[in-house]
């Protein structure tokens, strides 16, 4: 019954709480039970219930204990602890507990204020439960003894109201009234005394207080009779008021109280002692029985109690006593640090984010009073964050700059609060914060470019080459994937594949370096963020030769029922040119370095061939002994590390009354020439050794940007190939059949004059050549037919990698190498070809039994 008329009193006046300024204050009774609603501050503050879980709204104490909390789902604060008003403010008049309720994003402090009021739960209890008195027979009616209160922890109404007396027929009991208007029982004599009628006087004294329902103490009185003591203690004043500063140390003398008593011997011996003392406050205050001194005996502390009211009593040897009332004032000096308390923190902060964002809420305060209890607050220097206060105590730790996790990967932030006292007091607290990271940074590979070499007819699955791309942002954001680029041409694309996790590069097929002897492909590196980011880079990949490829005899032409026959005359002297074996191979380097010689002939040591140039050429003078008609089987070897290959059957017949042409007759100067050239070679090749980088950029220049300008002559005396003849895996220059495009190829000198097949020549040779082809024409061609056919030139689509090149196509009439010459002429100047133009003889040509069709580029 008693609870639930506390409750509504309660109720009643939570009802005339007041919203003002951003506070809210309730009165509540102490002693509520534990989740008790106190009130419901989302209505009382005007905010809506469903922003207080969005915004983490909390309670917050300031400096005292948790004692209530915030229901987000409802708004209602709650009890969460017991509230005891008498332990909290003991005897305060006004029993004040402040909170403040937080909501963040944006920060907001509401004050709450808790006024807790007294209930009726504590009973009067005396110092003692028997209370002595030695009076004498004589005592006069009328005397008075003060008595020691009854202490009632309740406050107000609900303390000591009243005392009541047991029934007796020598003493009543009334009140008196000390200096701070504190009541207290006093006992009066209302008759005589009479020791010898009874020695002994035994009373109930009962204390009550004003609660309803009221509550009681009691305490017995023994009185003992005794002879007479005339006089009692009294003090020099009625209140001592004395001051002490906290924290002083124990043994300090705070005052020493004086009674005096005109009595002697026994009765006039005082000693003193405090009437009611508290258990706390008994083991920081002591009095000396005899000298009356107060002094300190533990730890006084300014922010527990500022002052202490205590009841001091001075009793003489004959039980009689006096009171007085001592203040004593505790000074307050700066002995409280500052406190630093995180309300909330964030672990994490994103490095995008803005400046402004919360990191962390701290209150910051101090128990002191006055300069001693002002705080500043400072955190570290020189980082992208600051505080900013808006609510008294509270700061906002936010960022104020730019944030990146890759610079600075966290902080420890030092913040540091200091007091105004004298010296003044200092706290530091460090904050730890983390900045997570966001997927800022894309990929960076090692290298823009790679080069990588890959040696033709490696099987499928060979590594290639491996790609590395770092990433600095950190987690998924810093897991990378790699994947051909989809910007590579689908066909090469399809080429190579790449181990996703790893960067390592595979071929996907097999690869032909007289198909292909370069392609370049792209890797794109995409880390795992959200959304990802990526970069590319390009990886250029040769194709490397290998000797895969046996030669391939263009003339004579070996078909199966018919081999090319070739004319002597019968009276060419020794070292005379009959014929040549052309042979071709589609491997580069020394792969297509190729050398013949004679493995099977009609009669040994009538013909030798050059080892370089596969000319054939007379070892002797022909005699009536020797055959019309020979047959040589020459061996054509490639330079490859496994040499391939091929044999030439060649057909020769001695002709009667053919001409001996004094431009064939060089066989000495032949040989001197090719002895010189051996020795160019070898010392050509110890400085291709010693300046292996150059030849390196000159073989990508030469297979990339080659430009070529083509002479080709039909007077020579070497047969046209027809197209019939071709082999079905090449084609020539004329684009008679299915030879690669020449640029895939490398030309090869040979070791004879400047009368090669092919030759890439200089300006310079090109006007030797027609020095010579005027020579010859004086005095050869008069009798060769005047017939002329013109060249069409068929131009190609233009190269990607080659610009136009202007060609001079000139005659030579110096060419030595077969007997025949054709009886046509052709002159082409000034005319703007492309590595894979062809010329075409027109359909009106004159036939000619041995057309030999010989190409000189020369770089203009």
């Amino acid at each position: 019954v008693m609870d639930l008329k506390w409750w509504l009193h309660f109720s009643f006046l939570s009802l005339l709480s007041a919203v003002s300024f951003g506070e809210v204050r309730y009165v509540l009774p102490e002693e509520m039970q534990r989740s008790s609603v106190i009130g419901n501050v989302a209505r009382d503050l005007g905010l809506e219930v469903k922003e207080l879980d969005a915004r983490r709204a909390r309670v917050v104490a300031e400096g005292t204990s948790q004692l209530c909390e915030l229901d987000t789902a409802s708004g209602n604060l709650l009890i969460s602890q017991r509230i005891d008003r008498e332990e909290l403010c003991a005897q305060a008049t006004a029993c004040i507990l402040q909170y403040q309720l937080l909501l963040e994003q944006p920060l907001r402090a509401f004050s709450i204020v808790l006024d807790i009021t007294d209930i009726n739960d504590n009973s009067p209890v005396f110092p003692t439960g028997e209370i002595k008195l030695d009076l004498v027979e004589s005592t006069v009616l009328g005397r008075r003894f003060p008595l020691e209160s009854a202490h009632d922890p309740d406050f107000g109404t609900n303390s000591v109201r009243e005392y009541t007396l047991s029934q007796n027929d020598n003493f009543a009991l009334e009140m008196g009234n000390q200096m701070n208007g504190n009541a207290y029982p006093e006992l009066v004599l209302k008759k005589a005394l009479d020791r010898e009628a009874q020695v002994e006087h035994v009373l109930k004294i009962n204390g009550i207080d004003g609660g309803n329902p009221a509550r009681s103490g009691t305490a017995s009185i023994l009185i003992r009779v005794l002879d007479a003591n005339d006089n009692v203690p009294v003090f020099s004043q009625r209140v001592f008021k004395a001051s002490v500063p906290e924290n002083s140390a124990i043994g300090t003398v705070i005052t020493t109280l004086q009674a005096t008593d005109l009595d002697e011997g026994v009765y006039g011996e005082i000693t003193y002692f405090f009437s009611h003392l508290s258990d706390k406050l008994g083991g920081v205050i002591e009095i000396d029985p005899l000298s009356g001194e107060v002094r300190v005996s533990g730890v006084i502390d300014y922010e527990e109690a500022s002052s202490h009211d205590l009841d001091v009593q001075a009793k003489d040897g004959g039980g009689q006593a006096s009171h007085c009332k001592l203040i004593i004032d505790v000074i307050d000096v700066n002995d409280n640090k500052p406190v630093i308390e995180i309300k909330s923190a964030s672990s994490n902060v994103a490095e995008d984010s803005k400046p402004g964002t919360m990191v962390a809420l701290i209150n910051i305060y101090d128990m002191d009073t006055g300069s001693s209890g002002r705080v500043t607050c400072t955190i570290s220097k020189n980082v992208p964050f600051k505080l900013v206060s808006e609510v008294k105590n509270y700061y906002m730790l936010v960022t104020d700059g730019i944030l990146d996790r890759e610079v600075q990967p966290e902080y420890n932030l030092t913040v540091t609060a200091t007091d105004a006292g004298s010296p003044p007091l200092t706290s530091v607290k460090v904050i730890p914060i983390v900045i997570s990271d966001i997927n800022d940074n894309p990929p960076t590979f090692m290298q823009s470019e790679y080069n990588a070499n890959i040696l033709e007819n490696q099987p499928v699955g060979t590594f290639v080459i491996k790609v590395k791309a770092e990433d600095v942002d950190d987690g998924s954001n810093a897991k990378i994937q790699y994947q051909i680029s989809k910007d590579t041409n689908s066909e090469v694309s399809s080429f190579l594949s790449i181990n996703s996790d790893t960067g390592e590069v595979f071929t996907s097929r097999l690869f032909d370096y007289e198909q292909s002897v370069y392609f370049q492909i792209k890797v794109t590196a995409r880390d795992g963020g959200g959304p990802s980011l990526s970069t590319t880079c390009i990886i250029n990949v040769f194709i490397k030769d290998q000797n895969d490829n046996a030669p391939v005899v263009l003339y004579p032409v070996q078909s199966s029922g018919y081999i090319a026959e070739d004319m002597v005359p019968a009276e060419a002297p020794r070292g005379y040119l009959v014929t040549k074996v052309v042979a071709v191979d589609a491997d580069s380097g020394h792969n297509a370095w190729l050398s013949y010689r004679i493995i099977k002939a009609t009669r040994p040591n009538v013909f030798m061939v050059d080892l370089h140039t596969g000319e054939i050429r007379t070892t002797r003078t022909f005699i009536e002994d020797d055959e019309p008609k020979h047959t040589i089987v020459v061996l054509v070897t490639d330079n490859g590390l496994e040499s391939l290959s091929a044999t030439a059957t060649v057909s020769i017949m001695l002709g009667d009354g053919l001409p001996v042409l004094s431009e064939l007759l060089e066989f000495a100067d032949e040989s001197q020439e090719s002895d010189n050239l051996t020795l160019y070679l070898i010392i050509a090749l110890s400085t291709v050794s010693s300046m292996f980088i150059l030849l390196i950029s000159g073989v990508f220049y030469f297979k990339l940007c080659r430009r070529g300008y083509v002479y080709r002559s039909t007077t020579a005396s070497l047969p046209v190939f027809p197209t019939t003849y071709c082999p079905s895996s090449f084609a020539d220059f004329s684009r008679c059949g299915t030879l690669l495009n020449d640029e895939r190829y490398d030309s090869f000198m040979t070791t004879g004059s400047w009368r090669g097949d092919f030759r890439f020549a200089s300006n310079t040779d090109t006007d030797t050549l027609k020095k010579r082809s005027a020579a010859y024409q004086k005095n050869t061609l008069r009798r060769l037919s005047a017939d002329r056919a013109t060249l069409k030139v068929r131009a190609g689509a233009p190269h990607p990698c080659y610009p136009s090149i202007a060609c001079n196509v000139i005659m030579t009439d110096t060419f030595y190498e077969l007997i025949w010459l054709c009886d046509l002429q052709v002159s082409l100047k000034n005319t703007f070809l492309y590595p894979g133009s062809s010329f075409l003889l027109p359909s009106s040509s004159p036939p000619c039994s041995a057309q030999p069709i010989i190409l000189a580029i020369f770089v203009t």
